[in-house]
C-alpha cells in the first residue's frame, strides 16, 4: 500500500532525467529536467512535501542510483519494464510523459519492482558482459582476417 505523501517517477537516461512528482494531498504535478547526478536527484526529492516514494525503469544506468536514495531514506522502487501498464490511446512517447506515467503507477501502487542486487553481484555481472563483448569483438576479428 502507498503511504507516503509524494509520489516520484523518474525517467532515467545517462545525459538527463525527466522527473514527475504528484502531491497527493493537493494533487499538484511537479516536473523537472534534471542531471543524472545522485546527489542532484536526491536534492530535488528532497525538496518535495514528503515523504516522497520514488520509482524508475530498470535499464542500462543500473542500481546505483536505487542505492544512493534508499541510503538517503528514500523509498525506492525498480520497475520492470516489461511489467508496466501502457497508457492507452497515447501514441507520442516523451520522457516527460513517462516521467508522470511512472508516478502515477507508484501512486496506484501499480509497480513491479525488480530484484536489486548486490553491488558486487552487479560488478560481477558487468564483468562477465564485458568479457563476453570482448570475446565476441575477437571472434569477429580473426573471421574478418580469416576471410
Amino acid at each position: 500500500m502507498f503511504t507516503e505523501r509524494t509520489s516520484v517517477g523518474l525517467d532515467v537516461h545517462a545525459r538527463s532525467v525527466a522527473a514527475a512528482a504528484i502531491d497527493g494531498v493537493t494533487g499538484e504535478l511537479v516536473q523537472a529536467k534534471l542531471t543524472p547526478s545522485h546527489e542532484h536527484i536526491r536534492s530535488w526529492i528532497q525538496e518535495l512535501p514528503g515523504p516522497a516514494a520514488v520509482t524508475y525503469e530498470a535499464g542500462p544506468t543500473g542500481f546505483g542510483l536505487y542505492r544512493h536514495l534508499t541510503a538517503a531514506g528514500v523509498r525506492c522502487l525498480v520497475a520492470a519494464p516489461s511489467k508496466l501498464q501502457k497508457p492507452s490511446g497515447d501514441r507520442v512517447k516523451t520522457d516527460a510523459k513517462d516521467a508522470v506515467h511512472l508516478a502515477r503507477l507508484l501512486r496506484l501502487d501499480e509497480i513491479t519492482a525488480v530484484a536489486i542486487p548486490s553491488a558486487d553481484q552487479e560488478a560481477a555481472r558487468d564483468l562477465v558482459r564485458a568479457r563476453e563483448d570482448c570475446r565476441g569483438d575477437l571472434t569477429s576479428m580473426f573471421r574478418l582476417a580469416a576471410g
